[in-house]
C-alpha cells in the first residue's frame, strides 16, 4: 500500500544546535508536504521545559495527524513530551521516527549540558515508532539505542556507521532514512 505523505504533517524536531542546511532534516523540510521545523528558544543550552513546550505548542497547532522527525536530543525531548503529554495530545501522533538518540544519561562531562534531560522515560510509547542507531554514534553506544527502542516500544533500524547521523554525515536527502520513514508511516492505522 502506497504510503499518503500528504495526509500528515511533518514536524522537523532538530537537536542541540539546530540543523545546518546541509543536514539530511534540512533536505527533507524542503522535500516533505506540510513539513515545519519545531523551534526553540535556545538551541545552545536546552532546557526540557521549554523544549517539550515547544513540542506541545507545535503539535497542538498542526492541523493533521503528526510525524515527529527528531535527531539527537530532540528524540529526548519527544520521549519526554510523550510521558507528560495527555492522551488527546498523543493521539496526534500518527509516529515518530527517532534518529540518533543523544544518552543524556551518560556520566561523561561532554554530555554537561544535556544532562537535565535525564533521566529518559522507558515507558512505551502510545504510538508507532522507529529508532535508528549508528554504530560508531559518539552520542549514544549502538547497544544503548537498542536499549531505548525496546523501552519504549519502537522498531530498531542499524543505520551502519555514520556517527551521530547529523550535520558531519553529509547525508544530503538521506535516501535509507526515507524509505525507513516510508515503512514506519505503512504501520500508521
Amino acid at each position: 500500500m502506497a504510503v499518503a505523505f500528504d495526509a500528515f504533517d511533518f514536524l522537523i524536531v532538530p537537536g542541540r544546535g539546530n540543523s545546518g542546511p546541509q543536514h539530511w532534516q534540512s533536505h527533507w523540510l524542503k522535500e516533505l508536504p506540510n513539513s515545519s521545523r519545531v523551534q526553540q528558544s535556545d538551541w545552545g543550552k536546552p532546557q526540557p521545559t521549554d523544549w517539550v513546550g515547544s513540542l506541545d505548542a507545535a503539535v497542538s497547532a498542526a492541523p493533521r495527524r503528526v510525524v515527529l522527525i527528531a535527531h539527537s536530543l530532540a528524540t529526548s525531548t519527544v520521549v519526554k513530551w510523550a510521558a507528560g503529554a495527555d492522551a488527546r495530545q498523543t493521539a496526534k501522533v500518527a509516529a515518530a521516527f527517532l534518529v540518533a538518540t543523544t544518552d543524556v544519561e551518560n556520566p561523561d562531562p561532554s554530555f554537561d549540558l544535556v544532562r537535565p534531560f535525564a533521566p529518559l522515560p522507558r515507558q512505551k510509547l502510545a504510538f508507532p515508532s522507529l529508532v535508528v542507531a549508528s554504530r560508531n554514534d559518539p552520542r549514544v553506544s549502538f547497544s544503548r539505542g537498542l536499549e531505548f527502542a525496546q523501552a519504549w516500544g519502537a522498531d530498531f533500524a542499524d543505520a551502519g556507521e555514520v556517527g551521530h547521523i547529523g550535520n558531519e554525515a553529509h547525508l544530503g536527502v538521506w535516501a535509507p532514512g526515507l524509505l525507513w520513514l516510508g515503512g514506519l508511516l505503512s504501520k500508521v492505522n
